[in-house]
C-alpha cells in the first residue's frame, strides 16, 4: 500500500513538464543534482542549531543584554492558594468581575486581593525581558549571517539580476556546493524554530507563524526535490533581507533604547515592503507564474509551487498591515513603536500594580481606577 502511494505521489507527469522526468536528474558527466534523501541532513542540522542556540544565549546573548542595559522588573510572586490556582489553570487567567466576587467569597479575600493575585500569577507565566532579548538576538544573528551568506552565494549568479534565467535549462540545473549548504542550513534553521515553538515567546500571530514555518519548510523541501534551486535561493534571500532588522529593533526595544528601536523599525518597514510586497510578487512570483507557461505546459508541480508562494504572500500582506500601522503611529504621533503582534498574556502588568499601590497611598483603596468604600462589595462591570 505504501509503495503504491509512493509511486502514485511521485509520478513524473505530476511534478515535471511533459517529456521530462526523474531520469533527467541522475548524476552524469560530472554534473550533480539535488536528491530527496539529502533533506535528511536538515534534521541533525536542526538539532545542532538547538544546541548552539542554548550555548549562544548563555555565553553571548546574556552578557550582551547586560551590556545594553536590559532591565528586569522584580515580579512579586502570588501566594499559594489552591482555590485561585485551580481556577487559573482550569478556567481562565482573566476572570470576569462576577467570578472575582465569587472567588472573593470562597477564599475570604477582598476583591482587590483576588485581582492582585491573578495579576501576579499572570506575571509569573509571562516571558521575562531577558528571555525575549535572548530569543531576538539569536534570530538576529542567524538572519544577518544567512543574508550575508546568501548574498555571497548569489552575487555572481546571472539569475540574481535577470530572474528569468532561473528557468534556463530547467530542470537540468547543476547543483552547486554553495546552493547545497544554503538550502540545508536554512531548512535546518526553520525546522529548529518548529521544534522550539512550544518554548518560544508566543504572540498574537502564533498561528500565522506556524503556517509560515510549515509553508517555508514545505517550499524549501519541494523546490529541492524538483530542482527549483535557483528560484528557492532567490526566495530565501528576499526573506532574509529584512528579518535581521526586525530582530535588532526588538533587541534595542527590550534594552530601552527607544529612539534607536524606532529608527531601525522604520528601516525594517521600508525594506520589508520593498522586498515582500514589490520584489517578491512582481518579480519572483511573476516569473514563476507567467514565464514557465511560455516554455512548458502547466503541470501539477507548477500549481503546487506557486500555491505555496501565494500562501507566503498572504502572510506578507497580513504582517505588512501590522507593520504599516505601527509605522504610522510613530511617524504621525512620535509614539514609541510597540509590537502589535504582542499578545495580552505577554505584557507585564507589574507597572499597573505599582501605579495602583501609589494611588492607594494617596486616595485609599481603588477599584478599576476609582475609589471604593468596601473592598468586598464593588460595582459589577
Amino acid at each position: 500500500m505504501l509503495a503504491w502511494l509512493s509511486d502514485w505521489f511521485w509520478q513524473e507527469r505530476r511534478w515535471f513538464p511533459e517529456g521530462l522526468g526523474w531520469a533527467d536528474l541522475q548524476d552524469r558527466d560530472g554534473r550533480v543534482y539535488a536528491k530527496a534523501h539529502d533533506l535528511w541532513v536538515a534534521i541533525p542540522i536542526a538539532l545542532a542549531f538547538l544546541a548552539v542556540r542554548q550555548a549562544f544565549e548563555r555565553t553571548v546573548a546574556t552578557p550582551l543584554a547586560s551590556l545594553l542595559g536590559v532591565q528586569e522588573k522584580v515580579r512579586l510572586r502570588a501566594a499559594h492558594n489552591p482555590t485561585l490556582e485551580s481556577y487559573y489553570r482550569s478556567k481562565s487567567k482573566q476572570p470576569t468581575q462576577s467570578s472575582i466576587e465569587s472567588l472573593s467569597k470562597q477564599t475570604g479575600r477582598s476583591v482587590r486581593q483576588v485581582q492582585q493575585w491573578f495579576r501576579r500569577r499572570r506575571n509569573q507565566d509571562r516571558p521575562s525581558l531577558l528571555k525575549k532579548f535572548r530569543e531576538a538576538s539569536w534570530r538576529f544573528t542567524f538572519y544577518l549571517l544567512a543574508f550575508i551568506a546568501g548574498l555571497a552565494a548569489l552575487i555572481d549568479k546571472p539569475w540574481l539580476y535577470d530572474v528569468k534565467q532561473m528557468w534556463e535549462g530547467f530542470p537540468v540545473l547543476t547543483l552547486l556546493p554553495s546552493q547545497y549548504w544554503y538550502y540545508m542550513i536554512e531548512l535546518g534553521f526553520y525546522a529548529s524554530l518548529l521544534f522550539s515553538v512550544a518554548s518560544d515567546v508566543k504572540r498574537k500571530d502564533f498561528k500565522e507563524q506556524i503556517v509560515h514555518h510549515v509553508a517555508t519548510i514545505t517550499l524549501i523541501s519541494f523546490s529541492w526535490c524538483l530542482n527549483y534551486i535557483r528560484a528557492g535561493t532567490l526566495i530565501m534571500l528576499v526573506h532574509d533581507a529584512s528579518d535581521y532588522l526586525l530582530e535588532s529593533a526588538k533587541m534595542f526595544n527590550y534594552a530601552g533604547w527607544k529612539n534607536t528601536c524606532n529608527y531601525i523599525f522604520i528601516a525594517f518597514a521600508a525594506v520589508f515592503i520593498v522586498t515582500r510586497l514589490v520584489f517578491f510578487p512582481f518579480w519572483i512570483m511573476y516569473c514563476t507564474w507567467v514565464y514557465p507557461v511560455t516554455v512548458y505546459r502547466p503541470f501539477f508541480g507548477y500549481y503546487f509551487f506557486n500555491g505555496l508562494l501565494l500562501v507566503l504572500q498572504c502572510l506578507h500582506v497580513f504582517w505588512a498591515v501590522l507593520i504599516v500601522r505601527m509605522a504610522i503611529k510613530f511617524l504621525t504621533n512620535n509614539e514609541t513603536v510597540e509590537d502589535e503582534r504582542s499578545d495580552r498574556d505577554e505584557t507585564d502588568e507589574s507597572g499597573d500594580e505599582e501605579e495602583e499601590e501609589e494611588r492607594e497611598k494617596k486616595n485609599g483603596p481603588v477599584q478599576n481606577g476609582h475609589s471604593v468604600l468596601n473592598n468586598n462589595h464593588c460595582k459589577t462591570e
